[in-house]
């Protein structure tokens, strides 16, 4: 079992950046798979990013189209955290931005633990 809270939401004008934290607790933190949703108004949630475990070739990420190379994800487990940079932010954006976390993989649908999700609104 792991419990996952956010942190790092918040407002910014268009074009600018956010950091979003998630820090893990429960056992085997660096166990888990690792990722991002998000929930506009009037949408249903969807991936944002997901990252591997840690293994001796590194870590493999998945992002979802609409990212671009805007949003890197990242991992810290000797702190048990991970990270979401948000750059060059849209209006579109705005959400309800949840950490989830996976024992199977980094699809969309391999997670099934989830945070309550940090709010990011970008202003025009």
């Amino acid at each position: 079992q792991v419990t996952l809270a956010e942190s790092g939401g918040g407002l910014v004008q268009a074009g600018g950046s956010l950091r979003l934290s998630c820090a893990a607790s429960g056992r085997s933190v660096s166990s888990y798979f690792m990722g991002w949703f998000r929930h506009i108004p009037g949408k249903e949630r969807e991936f944002v990013a997901g990252i591997s475990r840690v293994g001796t070739a590194g870590t493999t990420t998945r992002y979802n189209d609409f990212v671009k190379g805007r949003f890197p994800i990242s991992r810290d487990d000797a702190k048990g955290t991970q990270f979401l940079q948000m750059n060059s932010l849209k209006p579109e954006d705005t959400g309800v931005y949840i950490c989830a976390a996976s024992m199977s993989g980094i699809l969309p649908k391999d997670y099934n633990y989830w945070g309550q999700g940090t709010q990011v609104t970008v202003s025009s």
